[in-house]
């Protein structure tokens, strides 16, 4: 799957650096439902939308030889991530029962829509996805609450009124929804009576009081030399899922640091083959993040500004006839991490070294720090974000 892993990274971590131009605070999004939402858009563009979408999923590049070969090299490693998508959705399915994940899309269309049979055939094969006549011209707020009620229900209700009032009307044709729901336990949990109440410090002057919870254990664990950063991954049940912390040494440490991250490097400081089993004393903080962002400005800043565009769009892989464009983006999460593990509704070398002290690596995230939950076998970012306020 590494097309589909490199993608979804690229994208999860580019769309970061976005949203915490605009959010000064925690930030939380799902990159694998980003881009599955997208990858469902992607099925239908033509032309420079298709290019933009590519363009997002750093699909352009290593396309040498004529624009005729590069073209059909980029088309092909399309194709590839939605296969690749349509396998990572089946294995998720096959999670052990220590885990409730969930990932689930569905198109909500308008009923005298005429929606082309082979789109309605590639989202149900790759993402599983089939589409509900609903009727947005004579009763589009009936529309919208039954679409929420679907939302609701498919993330155990942590995701309420995903559609506010008014934000549907008569001339929607088309709701696209990718929802997913996670909670899973530690597999280790950590012990209630060694919660105990202590400050987070925002920066070097501002804290406020969390209960934070605390255990000594072996986990994986890099310390990043060259970023005075530590990284230590706490596996759930079974080890399918893993929470990965990236913490700064300095309490107003991460805003310094995180130009310095990329994708890539990432990807590569998490490898099993990168990190290693030391004892580590952990000390993490119970959150509970929540945001819901609309998402149009973001991904116009991320080159995607066709799909919007009365005049650019094209979308007639969907209905040839008709020049349909994305109204809204919107997207929302829900995430708790508590004891007994996580409730959720992504140029220069460094340096990798171990400490040589063979007591405890001490992780105290008293302080802003970033974290992703990874699906291990498949390596895909399921969630990601940065707590910086409790």
């Amino acid at each position: 799957m590494d097309s589909l892993i490199a993608a979804n990274t690229h994208f999860g971590f580019n769309l970061f650096k976005e949203l915490k131009k605009i959010h000064d605070g925690n930030i939380l999004f799902s990159p694998v439902g980003m881009s599955t939402a997208v990858g469902m858009l992607s099925l239908v563009t033509r032309g420079a939308t298709t290019s933009q979408l590519q363009k997002v999923f750093h699909l352009e590049k290593d396309t040498e030889g004529s624009r005729t070969k590069g073209e059909e090299k980029k088309i092909e490693k399309t194709e590839e991530i939605h296969e690749q998508i349509q396998m990572f959705l089946t294995e998720i399915r096959k999670l052990p029962d220590d885990y409730e994940l969930y990932i689930a899309n569905r198109l909500f269309g308008e009923k005298t829509f005429l929606f082309l049979q082979k789109y309605l055939d590639y989202v149900e094969k790759y993402y599983h996805a089939s589409l509900e006549p609903v009727d947005f011209v004579n009763a589009a707020d009936q529309s919208r609450k039954k679409i929420n009620a679907w939302v609701e229900s498919q993330t155990n209700e942590k995701i309420k009124d995903l559609f506010p009032e008014n934000s549907l009307s008569s001339s929607t044709k088309l709701v696209l929804i990718n929802a997913i729901y996670l909670k899973g336990k530690w597999d280790r949990e950590f012990k209630k009576e060694n919660t105990k109440e202590e400050e987070f410090w925002l920066d070097k002057s501002t804290s406020k009081s969390v209960q934070m919870m605390a255990q000594s254990h072996s986990f994986s664990f890099v310390y990043l030399e060259d970023l005075q950063a530590k990284i230590v991954g706490i596996p759930y049940k079974n080890n399918e899922l893993s929470m990965f912390v990236l913490l700064p040494n300095d309490v107003d440490g991460l805003e310094k640091i995180i130009d310095k991250i990329t994708p890539e490097k990432l990807m590569e400081w998490t490898n099993p083959g990168q990190m290693e089993t030391r004892n580590v004393s952990l000390h993490l903080p119970r959150l509970e993040v929540q945001d819901s962002y609309d998402l149009e400005a973001v991904l116009m800043a991320l080159g995607l500004g066709n799909a919007f565009s009365e005049q650019d769009a094209h979308c007639s892989g969907m209905d040839p006839h008709s020049k349909l464009q994305a109204q809204r983006f919107l997207h929302r999460c829900f995430l708790e991490v508590t004891e007994d593990g996580t409730e959720a509704a992504e140029a220069t070398s460094m340096t990798f070294t171990v400490s040589s002290d063979s007591g405890y690596e001490y992780v105290h995230c008293n302080h802003p720090f970033l974290f992703f939950i990874r699906h291990n076998e498949s390596k895909n970012i399921l969630f990601f974000g940065r707590f910086s306020s409790p």
